[in-house]
């Protein structure tokens, strides 16, 4: 039987490409999303074209109950999650000296805490299975930090970290845990972003170009993969060596 996997926040550029990448390779999909269900339909029609119908969930991951609640219906429908892509995540961008607490922590519970309760939901019954692959997308910075950034920043590096330890926890149970950590993606986001940002940004690049989607999806794939089963508790970098 095909595993099956679960992408959050599977709307977004990012998390429809690894969606994508998963259905061609005939796993069974399942999209999340919280807000945008006119994306998450025509990804779900993207996928259908290489012959997977993927279930659509939605939940707002920030709040226990109702991720309790997505789980309780994948329990009913018995579907097992193999694999967990914790994508998930939002920006309140704003100079520290004028963020308000509201905003730090939308940022920190929608991004970490969507991480612990998710990951907590799929734990058991990845270890009793003998099987699991839990994938964090973090972000470069998470590692180097970014004015205006503090609070998605510190939940980035938070992401990595939680990764680590839980992966230290569950290694011999067949179950590994990683995070991923893109640096600048040409995705609907960063298109907005003023030229004068974008030619400061690719000036960090060594690789003199900005880096795709796919690029992040082709490492998602792979750590998914009976492949990478000696790969745990580690932060793979997709920056164009940024950092």
């Amino acid at each position: 039987m095909n595993k099956t996997v679960l992408i959050t926040g599977a709307s977004g550029g990012i998390g429809s490409t690894i969606a994508k990448a998963f259905a061609k390779e005939n796993y069974q999909v399942i999209l999340h999303y919280r807000s945008n269900k006119e994306n998450v339909l025509e990804l779900q029609k993207a996928c259908e074209k290489t012959g997977t119908t993927p279930l659509i969930i939605q939940a707002d991951l920030s709040v226990s109950s109702e991720v309790d609640a997505m789980f309780k219906t994948l329990e009913e429908k018995k579907i097992t999650v193999d694999i967990l892509v914790n994508n998930a995540g939002m920006t309140k961008d704003q100079l520290f000296m004028r963020m308000n607490y509201e905003d730090f922590d939308r940022v920190i519970q929608t991004n970490l805490g969507s991480t612990y309760r998710c990951s907590k939901a799929v734990i058991r019954p990845m270890m009793k299975q003998g099987f699991g692959r839990i994938i964090n997308i973090s972000s470069v910075v998470g590692s180097i930090g970014n004015p205006g950034q503090t609070n998605y920043a510190a939940s980035k590096a938070a992401i990595e970290i939680f990764g680590k330890s839980l992966s230290k926890e569950v290694a011999k149970k067949g179950v590994t845990v990683n995070s991923v950590a893109p640096g600048f993606i040409e995705t609907e986001m960063t298109s907005d972003l003023p030229e004068s940002i974008k030619t400061y940004y690719l000036g960090q690049i060594p690789v003199n170009r900005f880096g795709s989607p796919e690029d992040v999806s082709s490492i998602v794939l792979f750590l998914a993969s009976d492949k990478a089963s000696y790969i745990t508790g580690q932060t793979i970098h997709v920056n164009g060596g940024m950092i």
